[in-house]
């Protein structure tokens, strides 16, 4: 009789212990899951519920190979963003609970709407994928993607016939590019490596690979000393010039209120990196030091007058003087734009 005693009060136990570790889960699912939209800003402090700070030993937070008891959104450990992490919890009965969350991060500033004006247009071939895009004087240089199809190429602003091209090898899925002194560098999609071209002739110099650490090639730009490279993430990669497969350093993107992933063609101009946002008639201005989205430019109207399918979208940016201009993949037309 005593044994039944026992085994029952430690049934009764396990029983209660169970139902506590469920509530302590349950209480940090519904906080994060009410946090999630709202966001933080760095410096916050993440305020746990009760029922889990009442009932823990320690709390912490892991980030893959990284964790911390800070409970703080530090940057060290955080970027802007979303942040795949999981909690972390010793509670007091002697148990080990985790429990995986999405921490978004946003900025403290708005973003500012950019007003505009189209000031000029110009004829651009149709048949062109555009995945890169840059203007030196009066001339384009563009790469344009697709496999079968996918080549490097310049011609004059106003004008559709090329100067000089090069064709890539069927299995190419050609991407972003950006201009460096006398050579133009460009991205492949899926290849893992790019390509270095003498600016005048077209003609290839040699490849290189991409980081590891950059699952896909998308846009490539500038800044005067390194390149910067987008691959469809949230992040944006400054890489060696003088060696593209090394990273020097990264950003994470995100404005007050929106997380910004699918980085796609990217311009630097003024101190700002101007991207595209694939399939998304929108062109992100952001500070190159912290990924924050400092202005936005909405084309949505001119992108209904050359957007009729699925991939057909915005994406082409560029500088002449302090206008932007921009097109698209498939599109008839290049665009003129001046800021207000």
């Amino acid at each position: 009789m005593k044994n039944k005693i026992i085994v029952g009060f430690a049934a009764l136990l396990l029983f209660v212990s169970c139902n506590n570790d469920k509530k302590i889960l349950n209480s940090l699912a519904d906080y994060n899951n009410s946090m999630e939209s709202k966001g933080y800003h760095f410096g916050d402090k993440l305020d746990l519920p009760k029922d889990v700070l009442e009932n823990a030993e320690s709390v912490s937070i892991s980030f893959g190979d990284k964790e911390t008891s800070n409970l703080v959104v530090d940057s060290k450990y955080f970027t802007l963003g979303d942040n795949a992490v999981t909690f972390n919890i010793k509670t007091k009965g002697g148990e080990t609970l985790s429990q995986d969350a999405t921490i978004n991060v946003f900025t403290k500033n708005p973003v500012q709407n950019i007003n505009y004006e189209v000031v000029a247009e110009y004829p651009h071939n149709p048949a062109n994928f555009v995945q890169g895009f840059q203007i030196e004087g009066n001339t384009i240089y563009e790469s344009d993607g697709q496999r079968g199809s996918s080549q490097i190429l310049k011609y004059n602003l106003g004008d559709t016939t090329p100067i000089a091209s090069t064709k890539q090898a069927e299995d190419i899925f050609s991407e972003g590019s950006a201009i460096v002194g006398d050579k133009i560098y460009q991205l492949t999609w899926q290849n893992k490596k790019g390509f270095v071209y003498d600016k005048n002739s077209l003609s290839l110099l040699s490849e290189f690979p991409y980081p590891d650490v950059m699952g896909e090639g998308w846009g490539l730009t500038y800044d005067g000393k390194n390149l910067i490279a987008s691959d469809g993430t949230k992040n944006l990669y400054f890489l060696k010039t003088s060696d593209p497969s090394k990273v020097v350093r990264y950003i994470s993107v995100a404005g007050n209120s929106e997380i910004y992933d699918q980085l796609n063609e990217l311009e630097y101009y003024k101190g700002f990196i101007y991207a595209n946002v694939w399939q998304k008639p929108i062109i992100l201005k952001i500070n190159p030091a912290n990924g924050e989205v400092v202005g936005k430019y909405d084309f949505t109207e001119i992108a209904k007058q050359n957007t009729k399918g699925s991939d057909d979208v915005l994406n082409g940016i560029a500088f002449k003087g302090d206008n932007m201009v921009i097109t698209g993949k498939n599109w008839s037309k290049i665009y003129e734009i001046a800021a207000k």
